[in-house]
């Protein structure tokens, strides 16, 4: 098979992360931070070896901000349901994935809170930026923002938006589920108050995992309670991190295998990575352009992703096709954004997704492309 829905999750897993699975499996498969006994401690500096990668990772201010989660969409959960307060608003993009939209909608649905959109102008950051300005009003408390959207690979110009939230002393969340491993992200440099990651992408680790850093600002109010293995006679959560936000067992599998995916990518170089995937979406959305009844968007400015669509065959039936008759995996339909594809034009139909990983090859891209050939000819 000819993987290319990396964006979904990351497959194969590196070797390394695999091994790191295996180890944890066989050597620390006992609950950390909950017993006295010696495997149980080594557990535990399992997991808190694994923070500190993190926060180098991310330059972090420190590894009690770092909380392990079961995804992004965890992740962002923490955040809308913990930073806000009733009669609060939040400013999202219109990029923004169904994990910000859903729980926005939600709390609006209740009247505990107000959103608004704010239009991105692709090509145009200037316009974007005013776009969310003027989205704020006096109970604006918080923007949430993609990094990069997920279907068509733009990136918004998040270190801006950052800078303009704080100057109105509003926090700043960013989505960086598409691209922490692809892009940069330095914590304290761009003065983010929270990210949000999933650590089955572009960090290579295991489904089921997530990272949450908070850098500043007050303790979020809790989602999930339960024990934690310290304050355990005080029924209410703790007031500090990471144990205030991680109630219940660590899930001791998946954050070991995130950690050997972080240090995969480490070795591998973040922007070596995004230049050698990027280069393999360049050329393919080059060849894709000159055929007819293809559409591509986007462009080769943000992360390596391309989406397209082929004029008279619903994105889903392009899918089948190459799934049945070159065993290739895509991406069609919405995405889950909704909100992107609205943005775009793209909402009846949906597009086509291409998403490589390290593991992709020139190759790879060519059967792609000479099948989509092939599938005009005969469509």
């Amino acid at each position: 098979m000819i993987y290319l829905d990396n964006s979904a999750t990351t497959y194969p897993k590196p070797p390394s992360v695999i091994q790191a699975v295996n180890n944890a499996v066989r050597y620390y498969g006992f609950n950390p931070g909950r017993g006295g006994y010696a495997r149980s401690i080594r557990a535990s500096g399992k997991v808190y070896e694994t923070r500190n990668i993190v926060k180098r990772f991310f330059n972090a201010p420190d590894e009690q901000g770092v909380i392990f989660t079961s995804g992004c969409t965890h992740s962002l959960n923490l955040v809308i349901k913990g930073a806000l307060n009733r009669g609060d608003h939040v400013v999202i993009s219109s990029f923004e994935h169904n994990a910000v939209l859903r729980p926005l909608r939600k709390l609006s649905d209740i009247g505990y809170i107000t959103y608004t959109v704010a239009e991105v102008a692709v090509g145009d950051d200037d316009k974007t930026i005013e776009s969310f300005r003027n989205a704020i009003n006096s109970r604006t408390s918080l923007f949430v923002c993609t990094h990069a959207s997920n279907v068509f690979g733009i990136r918004l110009p998040v270190e801006r938006l950052c800078a303009l939230a704080h100057s109105y002393n509003i926090k700043f969340c960013l989505d960086a589920a598409q691209s922490a491993g692809l892009v940069d992200i330095d914590v304290q440099r761009d003065g983010y108050d929270y990210v949000c990651c999933a650590g089955h992408k572009y960090l290579y680790g295991p489904m089921g995992t997530g990272i949450l850093v908070i850098s500043r600002g007050d303790p979020l109010n809790t989602l999930i309670e339960g024990g934690t293995g310290s304050e355990s006679s005080d029924s209410r959560m703790p007031e500090y991190y990471p144990d205030r936000l991680e109630a219940g067992t660590a899930n001791i599998i998946g954050i070991s295998g995130l950690g050997a995916g972080i240090e995969f990518v480490s070795q591998r170089g973040v922007d070596n990575i995004r230049r050698r995937e990027s280069k393999l979406i360049a050329g393919l959305r080059s060849r894709l352009s000159s055929l007819d009844r293809i559409t591509v968007y986007g462009d080769d400015t943000g992360v390596p992703v391309l989406a397209f669509a082929v004029d008279g065959i619903d994105s889903e039936q392009v899918s089948r096709y190459l799934a049945d008759n070159a065993d290739i995996a895509v991406r069609s339909g919405l995405h889950c954004a909704p909100l992107a594809h609205r943005s775009m034009g793209t909402i009846d139909n949906g597009a086509v997704r291409i998403a490589p990983c390290v593991y992709t090859s020139e190759k790879d891209v060519q059967i792609l492309f000479n099948s989509l050939r092939k599938m005009l000819l005969f469509a």
